[in-house]
């Protein structure tokens, strides 16, 4: 990641994430937040900014919208040394986006808590959160896109070995768990709503 790079920091386990937002702040590195990420990090002194702040939209639909946002996704998706994407990025006004920290609330967990519809679990469904840790991981040769915080670790040793970038192997290596964790989540979705399937009249 190269210095002033920009980094989504939005996590529902936020185990270890100031810590590892503090390092990325020492590397000049602009780190974007969903709420309630952000209030940590601002409690903890750690400068941040909305996402709203970033796209320029708030927060819509009760939360239902908040990173799903061309801004948000050409800067995770774009291929750096691509002529054409440097010249829509710029014409758009978009910066590049280096890093993606997210994680999702564990599915199995929410459809397991007592009293909970069908309803409620499908209201809680994480769309933002999946779409950019998709994004990010198709673009690996570029972005860094950690789900889990068992990483954070390694990537603070990265980022202080390679002057506060991260290593091609690495990052396939995050690209293809991310690819696990959403294909697990929408599995573990498809059950829940197999099993509480409306009976047919």
């Amino acid at each position: 990641m190269p210095r002033k790079g920009r980094a989504i920091l939005s996590c529902h386990d936020k185990t270890g994430v100031v810590e590892l937002a503090q390092l990325l702040a020492e590397y000049d590195v602009e780190i974007i937040s969903t709420s309630g990420t952000l209030a940590l990090l601002q409690e903890a002194g750690v400068p941040a900014v909305s996402i709203a702040d970033f796209t320029g939209i708030p927060e819509l639909m009760g939360g239902r919208v908040k990173s799903l946002h061309p801004k948000v996704h050409a800067g995770l998706l774009g291929i750096r040394d691509s002529k054409l994407h440097q010249e829509q990025m710029q014409a758009h006004e978009f910066p590049w986006i280096d890093m993606v920290v997210v994680n999702l609330q564990p599915v199995k967990e929410l459809m397991e808590r007592p009293g909970i519809s069908p309803d409620e679990v499908v209201e809680q469904i994480d769309i933002g959160g999946a779409a950019m840790m998709r994004s990010a991981a198709k673009n690996f040769r570029y972005v860094t896109v950690v789900v889990n915080p068992q990483w954070y670790a390694r990537i603070r040793h990265e980022l202080h070995a390679h002057d506060g970038a991260t290593s091609y192997d690495t990052r396939f290596a995050l690209a293809r768990e991310a690819y696990e964790c959403v294909a697990a989540y929408d599995a573990a979705i498809a059950a829940y709503l197999k099993e509480h399937e409306p009976k047919p009249a």
